[in-house]
């Protein structure tokens, strides 16, 4: 009976969605619409936005709408169903999570299209002139986590107050930095790519790895005192932030690094420096790929759509020397890109994630 319901009312959006594409491209007192709707990631944002702002100069229409809600934020609308009021593309700097997907079909979104359009890298920035640091990965952990093991193994707040506390090698300077809020894939990534490998570094943490829940509230818990600072879902704000606060710290994707390096410098992880190659190649710690996913329903139906779709992947964006790559979007490998042409050119349904 609930799934009648379901299919009863993904038909009733789909109607409104039809009646929409029929109607020459105006909207309708119903609540129907034309155009395309992208929304999500802030590191994915200005790839979408060039995107739709070719996509537009070809089709000779309106550019597809683009907002910056963040991963997790652009996916929870994404997933509210299907139909005119939702979302056709979640941009994502990290992939789909399995409640999320669940939540998805829970929703009558059943059929989606999981797209890589490329790389890109986590970097911890500081200004221009600011010190110089070359980070353990198990400094990020001690210097930013909630709690870290204390002289009797029990886990107490964390005490650090400058990064020399944390490892003698780093500068005498308080531990300040600004960050993306937990609705960001930015956010979700660094947890995942560099507190949670830099805890199992922590004989103690390790130890608790077992707990899956425990080890996680430990290692992806970050600083509610100060250390950390919530900065909202504009990198460009971080960016900003570094040069008026000196100090501080900015955790942002390689794109903006890329859009800024007259103002911020990138710090190295494991010693090594977040570059086009080294994030490509994966030799760059906080690495990550970036994704756009697309409701299959909505395809044939809001016009334009898998057109705009295979844009993201067309050579003259995302192949080498595209203009997506002049933006600071790293590129697929040329076996990468023509797996994923081939997905969209099919329009295949990803699987459940496993986790």
């Amino acid at each position: 009976m609930i799934r009648t319901l379901q299919l009863a009312a993904s038909a009733a959006a789909l109607l409104a969605l039809a009646a929409c594409g029929d109607n020459g491209g105006g909207g309708s007192a119903s609540g129907a619409r034309s155009g395309i709707w992208a929304a999500g990631s802030s590191t994915v944002f200005p790839f979408a936005t060039r995107v739709a702002e070719t996509f537009a100069r070809g089709s000779g229409g309106a550019a597809p709408r683009v907002e910056s809600l963040g991963t997790g934020g652009g996916i929870q609308a994404f997933c509210q169903g299907v139909g005119p009021t939702t979302p056709d593309i979640a941009n994502a700097s990290r992939q789909m999570k399995q409640s999320e997907f669940d939540l998805c079909a829970k929703n009558g979104v059943t059929d989606i299209v999981e797209i890589k359009i490329g790389f890109d890298g986590i970097v911890i920035a500081t200004a221009r002139n600011g010190n110089g640091f070359n980070f353990e990965l198990n400094d990020l952990y001690e210097g930013l986590a909630k709690e870290v093991p204390g002289a009797d193994g029990q886990f107490v707040a964390n005490p650090a107050k400058t990064w020399n506390q944390v490892n003698a090698g780093l500068p005498n300077q308080r531990i300040q930095v600004y960050g993306p809020p937990p609705t960001s894939g930015t956010r979700d990534a660094f947890l995942e790519l560099g507190m949670t490998p830099g805890a199992k570094l922590v004989p103690a943490v390790k130890a608790i790895e077992g707990d899956k829940d425990r080890f996680e509230a430990i290692a992806h818990t970050l600083r509610e005192d100060g250390a950390w600072i919530d900065s909202g879902e504009n990198d460009n704000a971080i960016v900003q932030t570094l040069t008026r606060t000196p100090g501080s710290l900015g955790v942002f994707g390689y794109s903006f690094l890329e859009q800024n390096l007259d103002t911020v410098k990138a710090e190295t992880i494991d010693g090594v420096a977040p570059t086009a190659d080294t994030i490509a190649s994966g030799a760059y710690p906080l690495s990550r790929s970036l994704y756009i996913y697309v409701k299959k329903a909505h395809i044939g139906v809001i016009p334009g759509l898998q057109q705009f779709v295979q844009e993201f992947l067309s050579e003259g964006a995302a192949g080498k020397g595209g203009y997506l790559a002049d933006r600071g979007l790293i590129p697929l490998p040329e076996d990468q890109l023509l797996a994923q042409r081939a997905t969209i050119a099919a329009m295949t349904p990803m699987a459940r994630p496993a986790k």
